[in-house]
């Protein structure tokens, strides 16, 4: 009888395999490339793992596949316009799968990442620029709010106003009737003597 088969996959193995390889990175071993940085005067030399790079830019890729000869033990690439700072975290990036940058230098390594094609730093950069993007727009949409309830309260003590002087004034009203009963109409029909709203009235007064 045949048995049935099982998936045996590693959750850390992909994790482990960039740290070691960042690890011979900075060590220095095994580096089989020479990239070359420069921008506006300033230089700077980097090692690398060519697999690492062609699986990870589709711009280095295309050079390693293409190159005809080796210049040395050490290919060498020169890259033009790419300052020193954004080609280091493009290389930590590409080794560990995250880098911390300045949120200043988001667009520039967007920049970078499109430069050198490598998809996983662009959709990385678009996400980010989403949520800042998003980010700001809910303070701007916080702010707002709060000019407009303050602009509410400035103007709710007015209507208050407004309205206890009017309760006062019909409260007045209903105490201090405008026009009393005078008339016979008006005046009591229960059997009552005439002298009885007069005999009220100089009580009252």
């Amino acid at each position: 009888m045949e048995s049935n088969a099982v998936l045996l996959e590693s959750k850390s193995s992909p994790i482990n395999l960039l740290n070691e390889m960042h690890q011979l990175r900075l060590l220095g071993h095994l580096c089989d490339v020479t990239v070359s940085v420069e921008y506006q005067g300033v230089r700077a030399e980097f090692v690398a793992h060519k697999a690492v790079l062609a699986a990870t830019s589709k711009f280095f890729k295309e050079v390693f596949l293409n190159e005809k000869g080796m210049d040395g033990p050490r290919t060498n690439v020169f890259l033009n316009e790419v300052q020193v700072a954004d080609f280091a975290s493009f290389l930590e990036f590409v080794y560990t799968a995250k880098v911390e940058v300045e949120e200043d230098r988001v667009q520039r390594m967007l920049e970078i990442a499109e430069k050198l094609k490598c998809l996983d730093l662009s959709e990385t950069c678009f996400q980010l620029k989403k949520q800042m993007l998003e980010s700001v727009l809910l303070e701007l949409q916080n702010f707002s709010e709060s000019q407009n309830s303050e602009e509410e309260s400035a103007t709710q003590p007015g209507i208050l106003l407004e309205s206890k002087a009017a309760a006062v004034v019909e409260a007045d009203q209903a105490d201090c009737p405008l026009d009393p009963p005078d008339s016979p109409a008006d005046r009591p029909s229960n059997g009552m003597s005439p002298e009885m709203p007069a005999t009220k009235s100089k009580e009252k007064m």
